[in-house]
């Protein structure tokens, strides 16, 4: 499956997609303005893992549930897409994996690396680019290795340096009104697409994921996040501090999906949105 050279993407679809009509040239300056872009154009999404339908990370499947099909994805589709994006760009990427800690109860035990993000090479630093972090997701890329308070479109970020069971990482953690919460933790050392895949099954198979088992929607505009765990929708200002959360009927999550995330919904999601409302938020 991924033994042969990835099909070019369609970067004048991609970027109709994302609504970028700027500079092509391997910039700082262009990593900004594509990752301020995509969380926007494309959101977090899990609803095909609910569906049934399994979630494939095939270069070409990405392109036609992302690009073509107007739909949004997780981690593995996000960040696989931007790579290919990044790289048919001329950037040099490399695939990075990290462990995540949101919402993670403190002094809890370590989760599996989960999560891919990407290392991007310019000038020789390396920056944090993560189109696929649901609903505190990155508009900026980070400076992997700097230990400064980072600011971005969407409030400041730090990264600093941890480990686990003696294995250095890097932990990003976003200031939410004043509050330092983790985000995750990234390991070094690249990873080949290959080692994706094994990943991306545990994913959206796996009883201990929850994505088998809840809802996960996310989009991040210029001026707002939007997010969805099950039924209940938090929209947030730039700085963290929120704005309205409430839970949804399955009408409106039906049209919050559709009006606020920018989703196409179809018919047979239907189904799926009354489980949802019935599971209720997770704790």
């Amino acid at each position: 499956m991924f033994d042969a050279p990835a099909p070019a993407v369609d970067l004048d679809a991609y970027f109709r997609r994302i609504g970028y009509d700027g500079p092509r040239e391997p910039t700082l300056d262009t990593l900004r303005a594509i990752a301020f872009r995509h969380p926007d154009a494309i959101p977090f999404e899990n609803l095909d893992v609910l569906l049934g339908r399994g979630i494939s990370i095939v270069p070409s499947d990405v392109d036609a549930k992302l690009i073509g099909a107007g739909r949004g994805g997780y981690c593995y589709e996000q960040n696989g897409l931007l790579k290919r994006v990044l790289q048919a760009l001329g950037f040099q990427v490399e695939g990075l994996m990290a462990r995540v800690l949101w919402m993670a109860p403190e002094g809890a035990p370590p989760r599996p690396r989960s999560h891919q993000v990407l290392g991007v090479t310019i000038d020789g630093e390396t920056w944090l680019a993560d189109a696929g972090f649901g609903g505190c997701v990155l508009t900026a890329p980070l400076r992997l290795f700097s230990d400064e308070v980072q600011d971005s479109p969407h409030g400041p970020f730090r990264i600093v340096d941890t480990q686990t069971n003696g294995v250095a990482e890097r932990q990003v953690l976003a200031d939410l009104s004043g509050r330092w919460a983790p985000l995750y933790q990234v390991s070094q050392g690249a990873w080949a697409e290959v080692d994706y895949e094994q990943a991306n099954f545990f994913t959206y198979t796996h009883p201990s994921s929850h994505f088998t088992w809840s809802m996960t929607v996310g989009r991040t505009t210029p001026i707002a996040r939007y997010a969805l765990k099950n039924n209940r929708f938090t929209h947030r200002d730039v700085t963290g501090a929120v704005v309205e959360q409430r839970d949804l009927s399955v009408d409106e999550l039906e049209a919050t999906l559709r009006d606020v995330i920018g989703l196409p919904v179809a018919p047979d999601w239907r189904p799926v949105l009354g489980k949802v409302v019935a599971w209720g938020t997770p704790s």
